[in-house]
């Protein structure tokens, strides 16, 4: 087969152990999975009974517009409809970033450690990476800044990041955005928007209307509690837009999908009740750190990374012995760490007893 050379060394992305799979391994009847940053408390009483009522023509291909929840995404951000772009998550709409502007002789400038996606697609694409190393957490703004050249293409923001939960405050945001040449798109990823409760965050959608070559990333998988319909979106000036609505699929949003993400959207309180319980939940997560030692990132995502000084892979399957699925901190960049999603205050007292059990064992 004459293969692209660039996906020779490539690996598959590896998600997290499954339930099931555990269960079977350990012969243990109840699982609980903090690994992948998903919502605890699933998604909106709205969106089910949307769910229930819904009755989709299953023979008919979606709108691949996605017109319905165009409209309804605007309206909710005060934007036009030619702003929005939708993908298989925003996963798809990073892959379709890539696909548009990376290419040989072109480099891309990200964090790192950070989610690990921008890399994938950039070395398919046969863009020079260009990886600037985090300082305790946060992102280096004057070491990417230095990174970027007249070759560069893309600079990948992650706010907050992945797997730090680390964001970047406004001044600081604004003085980096300024000082990127015009010609070169920034992507800021806000998987975790709806969680952050800091003061100084910045406004994005703002910052769309500054910069016209910003394009914001969001996604109905995290606090909305729709990770298995695949949607998220990206906000960006509409030329930006313009040029990356041909390299997406036909019919890449399905119209489950769809319908779920307009519906989750009217219900904000529900938004609002996981937040303040994610940072209740966080909180729990913090006393524990303090009262054994363990360094960890604060967050303003609805995850932690704290490390236990010992190799991450002990302590995760440590924990999963214990009926607890985190995640490994090798994969991550944090050899010695866990990343932990916040769950229900019962799911956190849990898992944090299963770590004390693990630290008294040695």
């Amino acid at each position: 087969m004459k293969w692209k050379t660039e996906i020779l060394n490539l690996k598959a992305y590896q998600p997290g152990k499954s339930i099931d799979e555990v269960k079977k391994k350990y012969g243990l009847e109840k699982i609980t999975k903090l690994a992948s940053n998903e919502n605890p408390f699933g998604c909106s009483p709205v969106v089910e009974q949307m769910l229930m009522e819904y009755k989709p023509v299953r023979a008919i291909y979606p709108d691949g517009y996605a017109a319905s929840l165009r409209q309804t995404v605007a309206d909710h951000l005060d934007v036009s409809e030619k702003q929005l772009i939708f993908g298989n998550g925003s996963d798809e709409v990073i892959q379709i970033i890539s696909r548009g502007l990376l290419k040989p002789g072109v480099n891309t400038v990200m964090p790192s450690p950070s989610f690990p996606q921008y890399r994938h697609n950039a070395i398919i694409e046969g863009a020079e990476v260009r990886e600037i190393a985090l300082i305790n957490g946060e992102h280096d703004l004057e070491g990417m800044l230095n990174a970027i050249d007249e070759n560069t293409s893309v600079v990948w923001v992650c706010s907050p990041n992945n797997p730090t939960g680390c964001y970047i405050n406004q001044s600081s945001l604004h003085r980096f955005l300024s000082q990127i040449p015009a010609d070169v798109l920034v992507v800021l990823d806000e998987a975790y928007y709806e969680y952050v409760v800091s003061e100084d965050y910045y406004d994005a959608l703002s910052l769309v209307k500054e910069f016209s070559n910003l394009i914001v990333l969001r996604t109905f998988s995290k606090v909305y509690g729709l990770a298995s319909f695949r949607v998220g979106y990206g906000v960006g000036n509409e030329n930006i837009i313009q040029a990356l609505e041909p390299l997406r699929e036909p019919f890449n949003t399905n119209v489950l999908g769809q319908a779920a993400a307009a519906a989750a959207l009217q219900d904000q309180e529900f938004v609002e009740n996981c937040k303040r319980h994610n940072r209740k939940g966080l909180e729990q997560f913090y006393s524990f750190c303090d009262e054994a030692g363990l360094n960890y990132f604060p967050s303003q995502g609805n995850f932690v990374l704290i490390d236990f000084n010992r190799d991450g892979d002990e302590v995760f399957h440590g924990l999963l012995a214990e009926g607890y699925i985190v995640r490994s901190g090798k994969a991550l960049g944090f050899p010695t760490s866990v990343r932990v999603t916040v769950g229900s205050e019962e799911q956190n007292i849990g898992v944090i007893e299963a770590m004390k059990k693990l630290l008294a064992s040695n």
